[in-house]
């Protein structure tokens, strides 16, 4: 095999990469040897039809594709060892030069390389000073959300439907006198007031009873997420089931001891303010982190390359989609609920993507500047920290870390280390 590089434009780089005529016989070959059995050639039983005659037949390139499928990937990976001085940061582009029996094969891979990043002012970076305080207001929302997950839901006999209720009800919706898809549920659960439902349809059931059928007429927002529903009116026909309301219990030294650790009120409401102290103390030390980093990226200069935001902005997507299926929600059928595509998924985190590329990039030109390196204590500490999250030994999880993973364990614990340094070096007014 032998390897070109050249470098183009833009933090462009193109791969030519040249496999032995041999190599490339030998795949063909394999692709033959896959495929024979699908073959039908009249006189021949199948699997023994010979390749010459199968490519007299169907021509020369039948089995090309094939082999190309086979040698790219191995090819390609040994490519990138002999270019190890390359910072490769996108997947490869792709192109069959020449594929022909007989001769050399060729293929090459355009890719994107890593951008020089020029930093700006890095240090001493003027940001607001943030101060950190909890009202008593806030400590009432918390302690009545609490109210709220200990609540009672009392069953309703003898009045009508009120604002704050929970209505069981049956319901089917019609547009144009026709049935709409996914308009019909039965005993549902509405709480009057939640807005969970379109234009007032909730407001509609107050005041009505117990099996009560109510027509019910609402108008879809213009930019309702089923295309076919968008903007039109539309007729439910709902039946009453049942009505309940929720009971709070009382704000009082029980109710502390039921949801608490702690004996009194006071001292509940003491615990919910630290609490709350702390998440905006954090807050607030993110929002400085992000400040900061924003900051410097603004002072910085680079020229992100097309393909490695392409590659950044899929791998999110990828993410995302993992995401979805850790909670029992396939990738389609997020789509299908959303009415989005993927295109449009795509472009949506693109400037995500963006930001994220901007700001590692310059956090590592800050970790070259400073010479600001991650320890082996690092390391060590690190693996704990994920030894403790997998419920794992310590031990057990270093012997597991290859040299690969390692390397980039080590790249991120520097990048934190050049975000607690720019954050340091900040200057709060």
């Amino acid at each position: 095999m032998s390897l070109q590089v050249e470098k183009l434009e833009k933090n462009m780089a193109k791969l030519t990469i040249e496999v032995s005529a041999e190599e490339l016989d030998k795949a063909i070959e394999s692709a033959y040897q896959k495929n024979k059995r699908k073959l039908n050639v009249p006189g021949f039983r199948k699997g023994k039809v010979p390749r010459k005659m199968v490519e007299k037949m169907y021509g020369a390139a039948i089995f090309y594709e094939d082999a190309a499928n086979e040698i790219i990937p191995t090819a390609y990976e040994k490519a990138l060892e002999e270019a190890e001085d390359l910072d490769i940061v996108s997947q490869p582009d792709i192109d069959v030069v020449q594929i022909e029996e007989g001769k050399p094969f060729i293929f090459t891979a355009e890719v994107a390389l890593k951008p020089e990043v020029t930093l700006g002012e890095y240090k001493g970076i003027e940001i607001e000073k943030q101060e950190v305080s909890v009202t008593e207001e806030e400590v009432e929302a918390e302690v009545n959300k609490e109210r709220e997950n200990n609540a009672r839901n009392i069953t309703v006999e003898d009045r009508a439907v009120e604002d704050g209720d929970i209505v069981n009800i049956d319901f089917e919706g019609f547009t144009d006198g026709e049935a709409f898809e996914g308009g019909k549920g039965e005993s549902y659960d509405l709480t009057i007031g939640s807005h969970s439902f379109v234009d007032t349809f909730e407001e509609q059931l107050i005041g009505k009873n117990i099996e009560d059928e109510v027509e019910v007429n609402v108008t879809f927002p213009e930019e309702y997420h089923a295309p076919d529903l968008a903007g039109k009116p539309a007729l439910f026909k709902v039946k009453i089931n049942g009505i309940q309301f929720k009971e709070l219990p009382e704000l009082d030294d029980e109710f502390a001891q039921e949801v608490s650790e702690f004996d009194t009120l006071e001292e509940y409401k003491a615990d919910v303010r630290k609490k709350l102290e702390e998440k905006k103390e954090k807050e607030a030390a993110a929002a400085k982190e992000e400040e900061v980093v924003a900051k410097i990226v603004e002072n910085a200069t680079m020229e992100i390359p097309d393909a490695m935001l392409d590659t950044q902005t899929r791998q999110m997507v990828n993410d995302f989609a993992q995401r979805l299926q850790m909670q029992g929600l396939s990738f389609e059928q997020y789509m299908q609920f959303t009415g989005a595509t993927p295109e449009q998924l795509l472009e949506q985190m693109r400037p995500q993507a963006q930001e994220k590329i901007e700001s590692r990039l310059v956090l590592e030109a800050v970790v070259k500047a400073e010479n600001i390196e991650a320890t082996e204590e690092d390391f060590k500490e690190e693996m704990e920290k994920m030894a403790e999250m997998y419920q794992m030994e310590t031990d057990k999880l270093i012997e597991s870390v290859g040299d690969y993973e390692k390397k980039n364990i080590m790249a991120d614990i520097a990048v934190t280390k050049a975000v607690k340094f720019v954050v340091d070096a900040a200057v709060e007014k």
